[in-house]
């Protein structure tokens, strides 16, 4: 039976050093004259020994005393040999419901990048800091923004994280973006749409989908993601409020997840829901979604029927190019979907505690509402500079 101990080794190199008359020297000699390294020596769970080589024993013992917990718990076999592209493969199919689809979706497309860059055929184990390194230069040159560089940059140390834990393919301290960090970046502004803004754009829109979208988009902050997937159950027409909640499938719906999994009861105002209300009406029988047209509806019925309906698509595309078809007949500057979440948290920061508007956005780190949420106005300049004047005429420092 091989043994649990971990050993430490001087291993010497080359020919026995000899004195002047060509004998051999004693071993006890051998470490002033003889070229060595320290070894590390220690068994599997199937009886098979590997060791590993050290330059200084104070690595070696270090190394030693790592390795002989790990063989104390039954973890000393070297991480399982597998190639990026099953790793690719592998992390699609086990974090499938996991994570929000739009989560893995960020995943796969960074991995997929990242594994186009490095090579398909690589070992998980080989890929080094080197390619991060090599892959974000490249990604930078290539013209996408600092922002988006940074978030590869989260996403993968995220995914290589995974590698090391549960899935074992990698040893604590082996991911390679483990110390790569973000670049700097100058503090984007938030962009903040002006209720008049909205106002213009509301009466270019043509019908009552864009005008119940846009407005329970400004006044909720809810996700465009999340009120594509609305259902009907998820409104409250009584107590004026909207559900966002992950489902899983029925015979109607699709499995869904917010992002961070993060379920909450959002408030609507009385007008917005008039809206709603109206789109209900025009809604056919057994249509669950609020914001899937009819003939969108009637089209994902039918594919479903035949089996040829994947639950990951899209149930709607190109909604943030038609807004800014609609923005541009109203002549009114550029903004997102996103940037209208991004205002109705910023309006909501003027009045409720930081903290509750980090559960109305639906953000698991109040950094995050923080950070990338709040807009500074005018008049909250206004407001400032008035309360430093007040301060200095108190003081009397301004005066002669």
């Amino acid at each position: 039976m091989a043994t649990t101990k971990v050993g430490v080794y001087r291993k010497y190199h080359g020919p026995v050093p000899t004195d002047e008359a060509g004998k051999p020297l004693p071993r006890s000699r051998w470490p002033h004259k003889r070229a060595s390294s320290w070894v590390v020596r220690w068994f599997g769970s199937d009886g098979k020994r590997f060791s590993r080589s050290f330059g200084t024993r104070k690595e070696a013992q270090r190394f030693a005393e790592t390795k002989q917990a790990e063989v104390r718990t039954g973890h000393a076999d070297p991480p399982p040999k597998i190639a990026l592209r099953e790793f690719v493969r592998e992390h699609k199919r086990v974090m499938r419901g996991q994570v929000a689809r739009e989560s893995l979706n960020d995943q796969v497309r960074a991995l997929e990048m990242f594994m186009n860059h490095v090579g398909c055929d690589i070992l998980l184990g080989e890929v080094t800091p080197r390619d991060a390194e090599s892959f974000v230069s490249a990604r930078l040159a290539s013209g996408v923004s600092v922002a988006t560089a940074n978030k590869d940059i989260r996403t993968l140390k995220r995914v290589f994280n995974l590698a090391i834990d549960p899935r074992g393919y990698l040893r604590a301290g082996q991911n390679p973006w483990h110390k790569i960090k973000q670049r700097r970046q100058a503090p984007r502004t938030v962009r903040y749409v002006a209720a008049e803004e909205l106002k213009a754009v509301l009466e270019a829109a043509e019908g009552g989908w864009w005008r119940a979208l846009l407005s329970l988009a400004y006044t909720t902050g809810a996700r465009l993601g999340e009120l594509i997937h609305l259902t009907w159950p998820d409104v409250d027409f009584e107590a004026n409020r909207i559900r966002i909640a992950p489902r899983k499938r029925t015979e109607d719906v699709g499995p869904w997840e917010p992002k961070d999994h993060e379920g909450r009861v959002l408030p609507v105002p009385a007008e917005v829901m008039v809206l709603l209300a109206e789109l209900e009406v025009e809604a056919e029988d057994g249509r669950p979604y609020v914001f899937v047209p009819n003939w969108r509806w009637r089209y994902i019925r039918r594919a479903r029927a035949a089996g040829e309906w994947d639950d990951g698509r899209d149930l709607l595309n190109n909604l943030n190019r038609r807004l800014a078809t609609l923005r541009k007949r109203a002549g009114v500057a550029k903004f997102t979907f996103h940037d209208l979440r991004r205002t109705c948290i910023t309006n909501w920061a003027k009045h409720l505690p930081v903290h509750v508007v980090q559960k109305l956005a639906g953000h698991s780190d109040i950094k995050t509402t923080q950070r990338h949420y709040l807009s500074v106005q005018q008049e909250d300049l206004e407001k400032a500079r008035s309360v430093q004047s007040a301060v200095l005429g108190a003081s009397g420092l301004t005066q002669k």
